[in-house]
């Protein structure tokens, strides 16, 4: 324990200074006058961040710490936008940044996913990752109005995993629920994309690919399913 702890402790001083000394360089060549100190106060925040995250990789037999993840990637994540802002003196950073809070969260419900190896977990990680994507593209083109297409593939991130597990875990039930929810998805972004927002040739084909996807894949598992139950011998 007292070893885990010490390298816990090791490990983030190290990083922290690794993140200083990045930093000084970065004020130097930007012609900073003022102390590092000043700018690099942000990386308290980092600390508290990394203190969160490190424990679940040290502590492997204790899957359950992997719930610090949750509190831990968006401290993270908050302390290097400060950091970057700070040195840098553009804190208009946070306006196209900001998004990437959300995305941290869907990290950190992946290594969740992966830690406790609960595969359900995706589910959660999948719809905040995709709300934190279109976010983050928005708030970097500022396209705010690609909310009039984007807002029908919700139930995308939802059917995209149930449709993943289903097929892994082999529970039909819940494979069929992902295609229906994908399906209702592609149908919506294509008609919206087409008749309100027109956003060029592969917003009219995307549509259309993915549904003779998911047609593909019911024709080719029906006919398997077929042969399967021809194939299964009767009791005489």
């Amino acid at each position: 324990m007292q070893k885990k702890v010490s390298f816990l402790f090791g490990v983030t001083l190290i990083l922290l200074g690794v993140l200083a000394l990045v930093g000084n360089l970065l004020i130097r060549m930007l012609g900073g006058g003022l102390l590092l100190g000043f700018h690099a106060w942000p990386i308290i925040v980092v600390a508290a961040g990394l203190l969160f995250c490190i424990p679940p990789f040290l502590y492997r037999e204790t899957p359950g710490l992997s719930g610090l993840f949750i509190p831990g990637l968006p401290t993270l994540i908050t302390g290097m936008i400060l950091f970057l802002a700070s040195i840098s003196g553009h804190w208009g950073i946070w306006t196209s940044l900001w998004p990437l809070e959300v995305l941290s969260v869907a990290i950190a419900f992946v290594l969740m996913a992966y830690f406790l190896k609960n595969t359900w977990l995706m589910i959660p990680a999948s719809i905040i990752g995709f709300t934190g994507v279109v976010l983050q593209f928005c708030a970097a083109t500022s396209l705010w109005r690609s909310w009039v297409v984007l807002w029908t593939v919700v139930p995308f991130p939802v059917g995209v995993p149930l449709l993943v597990i289903g097929m892994i875990k082999k529970i039909e039930g819940v494979r069929l629920a992902g295609i229906i929810l994908t399906g209702i998805a592609t149908v919506a972004f294509a008609a919206m994309s087409s008749l309100i927002y027109p956003l060029g040739r592969i917003t009219s084909l995307v549509g259309p690919v993915i549904l003779l996807a998911l047609g593909a894949y019911l024709l080719v598992s029906a006919l398997v399913k077929k042969k399967d139950t021809s194939e299964v011998p009767h009791a005489s």
